[in-house]
């Protein structure tokens, strides 16, 4: 995928999620994901990371948010 060099990976209850580096240390220290790199919360997790991120996410996102309504 474009534009993903240097991105991690965090596993949502839909898939999996590209984040900038900044944007996953960030997950890590709100301790929002498990040992298995799992995200519980995503709510929260939406909150905590920035634009591009949630860009280069926007249908895996727009899918979790169409599904908990």
């Amino acid at each position: 995928m474009a534009g993903s060099v240097g991105r991690k990976t965090v596993k949502v209850m839909r898939g999996i999620m590209m984040l900038c580096p900044i944007c996953f240390e960030s997950v890590h220290e709100e301790k929002l994901v498990d040992e298995k790199n799992y995200v519980e919360d995503h709510e929260a997790f939406f909150d905590l990371i920035c634009p591009g991120c949630e860009d280069i996410n926007r249908p895996l996102i727009d899918d979790m948010l169409g599904s908990s309504e």
